[in-house]
């Protein structure tokens, strides 16, 4: 794996949540934690569930073993056939799947809003919530097809060493839904409300159909010419579909969660839907910026690692990614939980979004928190079982977590009657959960994969990362005392000091400790620098 490969990714990839993030601000200024927020949240949550499976999980992952395999086997021509096949097969089904899904769109919202406890005197009252729904669900559906093709473009790139570009697509897609979003919801209703949001859908789409074109000119000068081939009965396309099997169960477990925790908060009250979509957007931060980067690169490395079996080379593969995670998610993790109310209130504290959406969005954001770490790392660890085709694993994993976080939202929401918090707190102890039982699983399978090594990283990176929090405790016991009193241009000044601060005073304790990333780092910075040839 290369960590050159993994910090350019984590730029790319750190612009678009960069961005994700303006977007979710701009979504908090005009709506703030409203019942019409609240629906293009639930509405957007099937879209992007699948946009999650395929562009971040079941399909790129599934293609990019087999495409990586096919490349270094046969040669890229051969490859470049398996690519046809599926991009025609993607097209072929991901379009009948949208003109399904916008038929039975009223079902669809039917099933979101089915665990809302609305009593007898709210059901008018949500009448036109569910009209509003089942219209932007239909809208935003097509982003299926054209996420799906993404995807595969991804992959194709991807497994020819092209990191960039796939990285950037999403930014394309932020700024078309941002710009053609905006542009629309104010045509459709300049007072921004409820029928804005249609707009916005209608820019989901836009946001779509620009992450794919993006990557046309990457994809070509790769070599890649595009013919359709409806040739499936091909053992390169058997393979990807075998793969993708389990891998959609296995790669869907948290979105899955997170569409069934949206649920459960549609019945909580007003608001608890968006509180964690906001909350959720931040927490994502670290995971796509280093999580999803680190994964994006180790894949195919650890793909050619095991062309004949698990080689030597595999377990140093996975494990150095599984720490270089551990380097980059842990202190963001902290920073996240011990600076929540300050973050958001620089970020979201405008407009429509007050103090008690702030206080609402942080307790999510702290609940998510305990199991980023978890999370981040399943990016890393869920596509090695994919290399060394043991695919059911995840799958087995995936049924256990799917469990739990319903079970555990039942007895939290219904039984013990606490707030949306608690379906935060879920989502990480099945992160937990599910990160346990496959790092065992690996073992069992691949042999040593460094644990001594992993357990030394984390004691080290802990003693940092705990010094680390001593800084931000301070702040907020000292300078974030009083957020709601604070200036804009303070909160922004003093965050970025104690973010400063706490980052150098970081590094410089792993750089004492002999953490073996912040050398690799410190490498990468000097080679940039020209004082190393």
């Amino acid at each position: 794996m290369s960590a050159k490969a993994t910090w350019k990714v984590s730029a790319a990839v750190m612009l678009s949540r960069v961005l994700g993030l303006a977007r979710e601000t701009m979504f908090a200024g005009l709506f703030g934690g409203s019942r019409w927020m609240d629906c293009f949240y639930l509405a957007f949550r099937v879209p992007n569930l699948l946009r999650d499976l395929f562009a971040e999980g079941a399909l790129s992952q599934a293609f990019v073993t087999t495409f990586s395999k096919k490349v270094e086997s046969d040669g890229p021509e051969k490859a470049w056939v398996l690519a046809n096949r599926m991009m025609t097969l993607a097209a072929i089904f991901m379009s009948l799947v949208t003109l399904v899904g916008i038929f039975v769109a009223p079902w669809i919202v039917q099933l979101l809003t089915s665990f809302s406890k609305s009593g007898e005197t709210a059901r008018d009252y949500n009448v036109a919530e569910i009209s509003l729904m089942v219209e932007m669900v239909r809208v935003m559906y097509p982003f299926i097809a054209l996420v799906s093709l993404s995807a595969l473009v991804m992959g194709m790139l991807n497994a020819r060493n092209i990191f960039g570009m796939p990285a950037l697509a999403s930014c394309f897609f932020n700024i078309g839904s941002m710009a053609g979003g905006a542009a629309l919801g104010y045509w459709m209703d300049p007072s921004w409300g409820p029928r804005s949001l249609v707009g916005f859908s209608w820019g989901v789409v836009i946001g779509g159909i620009a992450q794919l074109v993006c990557q046309f000119p990457a994809l070509r000068a790769v070599g890649y010419r595009f013919v359709a081939d409806f040739k499936w009965n091909d053992d390169g396309v058997r393979q990807i579909l075998k793969l993708m099997g389990p891998a959609v169960i296995a790669a869907s477990v948290t979105q899955v969660n997170v569409v069934v925790n949206s649920m459960f908060a549609y019945g909580v009250g007003e608001g608890a839907v968006s509180w964690l979509s906001y909350a959720f957007r931040l927490m994502q931060l670290p995971i796509g910026v280093f999580g999803v980067a680190v994964a994006t690169v180790t894949l195919p490395a650890l793909s050619r690692a095991a062309i004949n079996g698990v080689s030597r080379d595999f377990g140093p593969t996975l494990a150095k990614g599984l720490k270089l995670v551990m380097f980059l998610v842990f202190p963001a993790t902290v920073g996240l939980v011990m600076l929540a109310g300050p973050i958001i209130s620089l970020l979201y504290e405008r407009g429509k979004f007050d103090a008690t959406d702030r206080i609402a969005t942080a307790g999510a954001l702290q609940a998510y928190g305990y199991g980023l770490l978890f999370y981040a790392g399943l990016k890393v660890l869920q596509p090695a079982f994919y290399a060394i085709e043991k695919r059911w694993f995840p799958m087995i994993a995936s049924f256990m977590a799917l469990a739990v976080n319903i079970v555990c939202n039942y007895l939290f929401v219904f039984v013990f009657k606490w707030g949306h918090e608690s379906l935060a707190l879920t989502t990480s102890i099945v992160a937990c959960m599910n990160f346990i039982f496959l790092y065992v699983a690996m073992i069992r399978y691949a042999g040593d994969i460094g644990t001594r090594g992993l357990l030394s990283a984390f004691l080290k990176i802990g003693v940092a990362t705990a010094v680390m929090a001593g800084i931000c405790h301070a702040a907020n016991r000292y300078v974030f005392n009083d957020l709601t009193g604070m200036a804009l241009l303070m909160k922004a000044v003093w965050l970025a000091a104690v973010m400063a601060a706490a980052g150098g005073i970081y590094f410089a304790i792993a750089l004492i400790l002999k953490v073996e990333e912040v050398t690799d780092m410190l490498l990468i910075v000097k080679r940039k620098a020209g004082k190393i040839k």
